[in-house]
């Protein structure tokens, strides 16, 4: 089957790899319809996320037709419809037993890394290194998916191959910052990146009762998204000072609860930007913190932070002076999708959440490479690249 691959730092290419077969009793094979570019897949492409290898399968967001299902799949047969989560999760062990699905203790069979990274070992994921479990990627005509009982979930009729798509990852992982950030009607939320998840993530926190929400980017196509699709009030970081107009909207006491969508390449102006550049590039520190920061600074006294964007290791200059002294709430986590997507896929069913939007660019399979360099680059106003490995 043909599939795109990471071959390099920033390279990647359309290749011939073996179809997936049926490796456990729970494992499905989905034909994939479609699968998108993820923020968090440009750390991958840059070279900060150890473990890939030449030929590694890229792509952990998707969804796609059942074509073939182990012995011991209950929930799922040949030609349903599904959006499966990206992270990889057995929905036995007691980490999933807690909802908490990202940390599952069998979904990762190569934890040596992370252990050591981390001191404990998180959930597989899909084509996310080697470190992460080694799992091919879903940029490709099929792909396996294990404990599909519990990752994969049915598509509702009315909602469209496109809107199911961004309930795999941008909308649960969303989710997951907004819900665990603690957020209380009436609450003032801002979010950092209005990327897809970000996006998901601002949507979130309004259906969960925040009276004022503020997105917080500089590309003008993604703010013009978030106005029109998502509802939110915007913020250019380029041309105002996001700290003194977030106290300005809130009565001088800033954000009760703030997001950071970003991770570990955000982009900002002035020297806090270039030094994180410099250090990263240098390989002196592995993440760039610098929306990270604003946000513990903007954050009132007393508020929550939920750290959603990717961070891979070490980051220089972290105020944790402001976090104590503020007295704040800090929290991260990547998704619980499991807990999330049936919520979010009834959401898009009933009209409350819009995610089709997001796909700004749609095309084959084979120009998957092109998609990346769009979606890098950000050319032509690209929020995502969807490709289509069937056409």
């Amino acid at each position: 089957m043909k599939a795109l691959t990471w071959r390099g730092v920033n390279e990647t290419a359309v290749e011939t790899v073996d179809d997936p077969t049926i490796l456990n009793d729970r494992d499905v094979i989905l034909k994939v319809r479609l699968t998108t570019t993820c923020g968090s897949d440009l750390h991958l492409l840059g070279g900060y996320i150890p473990a890939m290898r030449a030929g590694d399968v890229l792509g952990h967001e998707f969804m796609g037709e059942v074509v073939e299902v182990g012995k011991a799949v209950q929930k799922h047969k040949v030609g349903d419809r599904v959006t499966v989560c990206s992270f990889i999760a057995c929905g036995e062990c007691w980490y999933c037993r807690h909802e908490q699905y990202s940390l599952c203790d069998n979904g990762n069979p190569n934890p040596a890394l992370t252990e050591t990274l981390w001191g404990s070992a998180i959930g597989g994921c899909f084509a996310y290194s080697h470190a992460l479990g080694g799992f091919a990627g879903s940029h490709a005509e099929y792909v396996r998916v294990p404990y599909a009982d519990h990752g994969a979930f049915t598509v509702p009729d009315g909602v469209s191959d496109t809107a199911a798509l961004f309930a795999s990852d941008a909308a649960p992982t969303g989710w997951t910052g907004a819900d665990l950030a603690g957020i209380t009607p009436g609450d003032t939320v801002a979010v950092w990146g209005a990327g897809g998840v970000g996006q998901m993530a601002a949507r979130a926190a309004m259906l969960l009762g925040a009276e004022q929400v503020v997105v917080i980017d500089r590309l003008p196509e993604r703010l013009e998204q978030v106005r029109q699709h998502i509802g939110a009030e915007t913020l250019d970081y380029t041309s105002d000072s996001v700290i003194a107009e977030l106290k300005e909207r809130t009565g001088g006491r800033g954000p009760d609860v703030c997001i950071e969508a970003v991770g570990m390449e955000a982009h900002s102006t002035g020297p806090a930007y270039l030094y994180d550049q410099l250090k990263q590039q240098l390989r002196l520190q592995s993440d760039r913190p610098t929306a990270l920061r604003e946000a513990i600074y903007a954050c009132r006294k007393g508020g929550s932070l939920f750290a959603l964007g990717v961070f891979g290791g070490v980051v220089d200059k972290f105020p944790f002076g402001a976090i104590m002294n503020k007295g704040m709430t800090v929290r991260g986590a990547q998704q619980h999708g499991h807990r999330y997507i049936p919520r979010i896929l009834q959401h898009i069913a009933d009209g409350e959440l819009t995610t089709e939007h997001l796909a700004t660019h749609v095309m084959p399979l084979d120009e998957g490479p092109k998609g990346y360099r769009m979606f890098k680059e950000k050319q032509d106003g690209c929020v995502r690249a969807v490709f289509q490995p069937g056409s």
